[in-house]
């Protein structure tokens, strides 16, 4: 069982990325563990608690 504190931390870390596209901000969607860039519509997948910041790997998204 991981600490509360361990999530903060992977929050914000996961939080400072940037989408690899724009280099706009992301959103991290912990319930479906993607990382959102409005800016290109797309999601970037955390596998194993990895985010996979590879475009051709993301999700094309809707607004």
């Amino acid at each position: 069982m991981s600490d509360p504190s361990d999530q903060a931390y992977d929050r914000k870390m996961l939080e400072a990325l940037v989408c690899p596209q724009t280099q706009a901000p992301l959103h991290y969607d912990a319930e479906a563990q993607e990382l959102i860039s409005k800016a290109a519509h797309l999601a970037y997948p955390i596998r194993d608690g990895i985010p996979i910041m590879l475009i051709d790997e993301a999700r094309a998204i809707d607004d």
